[in-house]
């Protein structure tokens, strides 16, 4: 069980990650409706939202300053303008004008990838507590809950603007919490005296991992959607289960591994974790029907959960306190280079190839977690 006390703690991140997962379910359930609005196949869609990771990664640059002069409102102020930005892309009908409003949407979501993981791993410092898998899981129910009151709203003849905009004022009420009266992140900028602490390769290996499992878990969130309704004939509805199922299931997965953080050796937790995703991920590129591509979803969310939360935490505790916050930031960095690389590259490979390959794919890159994950442990020593 997890306390009152523990939950009042990481209340901003529970905010911050929630209103995050919100409004990418939203975006994952509506992704039929802005092709169809936009008039593209796959490919194009892909290529169109490509411009998102470039805005996102220079946002994430400039957040360590963002966040230093920001003080204490850092981090409401990158949630509310991630939220009032995910308005745009469902009034971009114009083609040429949804890459800019996707830009929009991925600078201030980058913003906030910074902000909110350098908080949760001040936070655990500071409380001695593990908040990472918490924090994950609040995004994957956000997510799910994005997701399914999309679907509805989309059964029940809704637009893309008017589903995007209802939601975005759902991320704005999940800003409201994550104020605080001290929620300053400290250390987000490298010294000037020539006292900075060297990061070695743990934000980098450690990025590396979350990089894998984002491009995997996000790919698979924003596209599955459109593997039901299009390869498997399935309905609006049965279309915004599937980025909900894996959601959903990631979220409780992520409770069990707030339970299994420090009971289990992190390492064998990423090696189960990167098994598991990849058998999901296989079933739903064989599924011949929706309900099995759901079991494929299942299984995907149990091991995909796991790996993402585990690796920042590994980041957090394998580095010098002095340089936490900088490690974290870079290993975000790193990391959500994935979160939106992998949709479109998914699109890419999905326009090229078909979306049961591109399933596949995603399969065979989280096994990269085997090569990258003993090179870490053995920066432990």
């Amino acid at each position: 069980m997890i306390s009152l006390p523990t939950l009042a703690h990481a209340r901003p991140a529970i905010g911050a990650f929630a209103a995050m997962g919100v409004l990418w379910g939203t975006f994952a359930a509506v992704l039929p409706d802005l092709k169809l609005m936009l008039g593209v196949d796959e490919a194009q869609l892909g290529l169109l939202i490509f411009c998102t990771p470039i805005a996102a990664i220079s946002a994430m640059l400039v957040a360590p300053t963002f966040g230093a002069a920001m003080g204490r409102a850092a981090l409401p102020v990158a949630v509310l303008m991630m939220a009032l930005t995910f308005m745009l892309p469902g009034q971009a009908s114009v083609w040429w004008l949804f890459p800019l409003a996707m830009a929009c949407a991925g600078a201030a979501t980058g913003l906030t990838d910074v902000l909110m993981n350098a908080r949760v791993a001040a936070i655990e410092t500071e409380r001695g507590l593990h908040l990472m898998n918490l924090a994950h899981a609040a995004y994957s129910f956000g997510y799910a809950g994005g997701a399914v009151l999309t679907g509805v709203l989309r059964g029940a003849g809704w637009g893309p603007d008017w589903v995007m905009g209802t939601m975005a004022v759902v991320g704005v009420l999940c800003a409201t919490l994550t104020i605080e009266r001290d929620g300053r992140i400290d250390g987000l900028r490298r010294p000037r005296d020539g006292t900075a602490v060297p990061l070695g390769l743990v934000p980098v290996l450690g990025g590396g991992i979350v990089l894998i499992a984002f491009m995997t878990e996000n790919a698979a969130e924003n596209w599955s959607a459109l593997h039901i309704e299009k390869t498997l004939g399935g309905s609006p509805e049965e279309g915004a289960l599937g980025p909900a199922m894996l959601a959903l299931t990631m979220g409780f997965a992520r409770l069990g591994g707030q339970w299994l953080a420090g009971k289990v050796d992190a390492f064998t937790i990423l090696r189960a974790g990167a098994v598991i995703a990849a058998v999901g991920a296989l079933v739903v590129a064989q599924a011949p029907s929706p309900l099995v591509a759901y079991l494929g979803f299942f299984v995907m969310g149990i091991g995909a959960s796991v790996l993402a939360p585990t690796a920042f935490s590994l980041v957090g505790q394998m580095s010098p306190d002095s340089a936490r916050a900088r490690a974290v930031a870079r290993a975000t960095l790193l990391g959500y280079f994935g979160y939106f690389v992998g949709p479109p590259l998914l699109g890419v490979l999905a326009g090229t190839f078909g979306l049961r390959f591109a399933f596949v794919w995603a399969a065979c890159l989280v096994g990269l977690v085997f090569v990258l994950a003993p090179i870490l442990r053995r920066q432990r020593a």
